[in-house]
């Protein structure tokens, strides 16, 4: 099994699974670990417990936010999921051991002693909703709280979300009879099983209503604009996408909110580019600076500092300032800042530093192109 703190490793699924993922994987697991299926077998005993535990936090999307946001100290001290893995593992299905466990899963119980239960599924989730968020250079390496406005389906405040004119009450639903399901009957080998899906008169929600709200017709919910914080951690790139659960369109009648998916766009910086956690840049210097060294200062993300250039700097040279790159997401630490220097030649030398450099070059025993004679000059300008 996985590190007992790590909930998505426990089920074997990514930190990024749908909820049916993570229930398609718990169901798995729970057949494989069950102790009805282990009689006497304490360890999977024990491994149900913890998968019990992790599936009761993944499975709510408040609690899985808080899990994601501060590990399993953010969950510990609450919740169903947390008292049921504790203590009874059969106490998060209401103590009915596996049949209950199949009436999770499958909304109803199977006959054939696995006992029987009629629950209501509930209002509909709202859909998952996508937005795009640019962020400015220095945003993405630092991280940033960035205020972000959506126009999304949200609870009708007129009918407080029921879908019902003021005044009025849904009554229950003539299809389903107040379920929110429809069951079906089938045979199987672990004997007569029922499965059921969503009432489609109701949409699960088990209630008509026969005054809808003139507001939002109905449907319990209105498109309308509002704003959100959005916690940018510091260090993502380009394209990536952060996952806000719940905060996607409003559910139907009261349904909760599906979750909203924020894709990110970086701008530009003017000196500056990104390679992995890595930071890229250029520094221009003068021949002279190059050849005799020189310290100058230099713009780093953190502030000015000082570069220095030792002397005989080559033209393409790299330097390395260390820790002065992008914070590694997933970890400790920063990326280095890369400076690569561009030695300028001059190209408007007056007479005199020409007759330096002459003379440089005789001391050194360099051979160069003679002086330009006026004749030479506008051959020369001739063929520009």
């Amino acid at each position: 099994m996985a590190d007992i703190d790590d909930y998505y490793g426990l089920l074997g699924v990514s930190r990024h699974a749908t909820e049916d993922e993570i229930k398609r994987a718990y169901l798995k697991l729970a057949r494989e670990l069950h102790p009805d299926t282990n009689p006497g077998d304490h360890g999977s005993e024990e491994q149900f417990k913890q998968i019990n535990l992790a599936y009761e936090t993944l499975r709510d999307p408040e609690r899985r936010r808080q899990y994601d946001m501060f590990g399993p100290a953010g969950v510990r001290g609450g919740g169903a999921g947390a008292g049921s893995a504790a203590g009874d593992p059969f106490a998060g299905f209401g103590g009915g051991g596996l049949g209950d466990l199949f009436d999770a899963f499958f909304g109803g119980a199977g006959g054939g002693g696995m006992g029987s239960r009629q629950t209501r599924s509930g209002p509909r989730k709202g859909e998952d909703a996508e937005a795009t968020l640019i962020l400015e250079f220095e945003e993405a390496v630092f991280g940033v709280q960035h205020e972000l406005t959506v126009r999304l389906p949200q609870a009708c405040p007129t009918c407080t979300g029921t879908g019902a004119r003021p005044g009025t009450t849904p009554i229950s639903c003539s299809g389903c009879h107040g379920a929110g399901e429809v069951r079906r009957v089938r045979q199987s080998i672990l004997g007569q099983m029922v499965t059921s899906t969503p009432c489609n008169r109701c949409g699960g929600s088990g209630e008509e209503i026969t005054s809808p709200c003139a507001d939002c017709r109905g449907e319990g919910r209105r498109r309308e604009e509002r704003s959100l914080v959005v916690d940018v951690p510091a260090g993502v790139d380009e394209g990536s996408t952060l996952r806000l659960p719940g905060r996607g369109a409003g559910g139907m009648r009261g349904g909760p909110a599906g979750d909203l998916y924020v894709h990110l766009r970086i701008r530009d910086h003017r000196t500056i580019a990104r390679r992995g956690t890595d930071l890229l840049s250029v520094v221009h210097v003068a021949m002279t600076q190059a050849a005799l060294g020189v310290s100058i200062p230099f713009e780093t993300l953190d502030g000015v500092e000082e570069l220095i250039i030792p002397d005989g700097t080559q033209s393409g040279r790299e330097f390395r300032l260390r820790g002065r790159g992008v914070p590694h997401l997933q970890g400790r630490g920063r990326g280095d800042l890369v400076v690569t220097v561009i030695v300028d030649t001059p190209t408007d030398l007056s007479k005199d530093h020409e007759q330096l450099l002459r003379q440089v070059a005789a001391g050194r025993g360099e051979e160069v192109a003679p002086p330009d004679t006026g004749l030479m000059s506008k051959l020369r300008s001739a063929f520009k």
